[in-house]
């Protein structure tokens, strides 16, 4: 038998190969069923899907053969297809071909005397292995065969290609989860200590105008108020920035029965409430299986957007509940400011504002809603708003049912 020669453009052929990251890989079930079609179609004892490597032929996928992985480059007839990438070698008695018939050709216990390879080419044009099939016996493929094998082969590249970019993908997905992870420690290690130090600026503000007092006209005294209200609306922030982070820990928490009405009269006593609030709760069974922790979060925002805008003399909130086979359903509407039409569908995204600010005259930092939409769409929901400016807001969210652990053990 002769030796097959190599490649003209073998160093770039090799490199191409290697790109798409597919030897020595773990078997595909998409791949096997491809050399099972081949040979079935193709009426064949074996099919193949081989990738030439520097010096040796590696199986993706194989049908007709067991123990076989992998070949030694050096047996020309299989890697012979590769020096022409645009036309298949069909060899329809090998026994009578002078470039194969110097020795018997045997792939396992198979004793090849046809062959037929279709080159595998990438999207440059280089011939990364073939998909060949063989039988035991001469013969020959009709056109219908021939252009079924070619169309299998075309399919085996598209595979290790969309193979290639989820590879891609995954990498990329591993290295933003690692970014985030640091991003999340790092504003967590931020916001802790920058607490303290605007605690100890907000305390020595009052300290400063008590001891200052007789001393202070009505300007100077402003500026202390200035300061102690950018401390706290930078506190505020850092805590929101915080809550946004650790919103990861609450999406981990297990779920819990319990009653909705419960729980939002915790959300109404930790909010410290006025009494000008009229709030009005779902009727009927509203008990639930959920994530509590992470539904009080998103009730806490909400509920909290509700009171801080709205200029009304009297703050009406209206909350109700219902459910289905599949989801919970919630909704929470108020009587307050509104938000701009052109701002609904921005809303939610991080950092982003309405560019409205509450009744105190402080302005939003965007990160509230867009914590309540990570949490809903942890939870299998979704959540939208409307409104109308100046009269009311109305958001509506639901979240997916926990599915119930069926015991399917049987006593003795």
């Amino acid at each position: 038998m002769t030796t097959s020669a190599v490649p003209i453009n073998e160093n770039f052929r090799l490199e191409a190969l290697k790109s798409l990251e597919v030897l020595d890989t773990e078997s595909q079930s998409e791949f096997d069923e491809i050399t099972a079609l081949a040979a079935y179609l193709c009426d064949t004892n074996i099919a193949v899907i081989s990738l030439v490597d520097s010096d040796r032929q590696w199986f993706k996928a194989k049908h007709g053969i067991n123990k076989t992985c992998q070949i030694p480059r050096e047996n020309s007839l299989f890697s012979h297809a590769i020096l022409d990438p645009d036309h298949t070698l069909i060899v329809e008695d090998v026994s009578k071909d002078k470039r194969f018939n110097k020795a018997p050709i045997f792939l396992e216990d198979t004793h090849v005397l046809f062959y037929a390879g279709v080159p595998l080419v990438d999207k440059n044009g280089f011939a990364l292995g073939t998909l060949f099939i063989v039988d035991d016996k001469p013969r020959s493929l009709t056109e219908k065969q021939l252009e079924s094998l070619k169309a299998f082969a075309k399919q085996v590249v598209i595979l290790f290609e969309l193979n290639k970019k989820n590879n891609d993908l995954e990498k990329i997905q591993k290295k933003l989860k690692k970014r985030n992870e640091s991003l999340r420690e790092f504003a967590k290690v931020i916001s802790h200590d920058l607490k303290m130090p605007l605690a100890n600026i907000i305390t020595s503000t009052d300290l400063l105008k008590l001891l200052l007092n007789d001393k202070l006209d009505e300007d100077s005294k402003q500026y202390f108020e200035y300061i102690k209200a950018s401390s706290f609306s930078m506190s505020s922030y850092i805590s929101d920035v915080l809550q946004h982070y650790e919103s990861e820990n609450l999406i981990n928490s297990q779920p819990e029965n319990f009653d909705l009405n419960d729980l939002l009269k915790e959300v109404i006593e930790f909010l410290s409430i006025k009494s000008d609030c009229d709030i009005s709760f779902p009727k009927g069974d509203t008990t639930i299986e959920c994530n509590k922790s992470a539904l009080k979060q998103v009730f806490v925002n909400l509920i909290s957007n509700s009171i801080k805008y709205n200029d009304k003399e009297k703050l009406i909130i209206s909350i109700d509940f219902n459910k289905d086979d599949m989801f919970y359903y919630f909704s929470i509407a108020d009587n307050g400011m509104g938000i701009p039409n052109d701002k609904i569908e921005t809303i939610f995204e991080l950092f982003t504002t309405a560019n409205t600010t509450d009744k105190d005259g402080n302005k939003g930092n965007g990160i509230g809603l867009s914590t309540v939409k990570k949490l809903v769409t942890s939870l299998g929901g979704c959540i939208k708003v409307s409104s109308k400016e100046k009269i009311s807001t109305t958001f509506e969210f639901s979240i997916k049912k926990c599915k119930k652990q069926t015991n399917t053990s049987k006593s003795a």
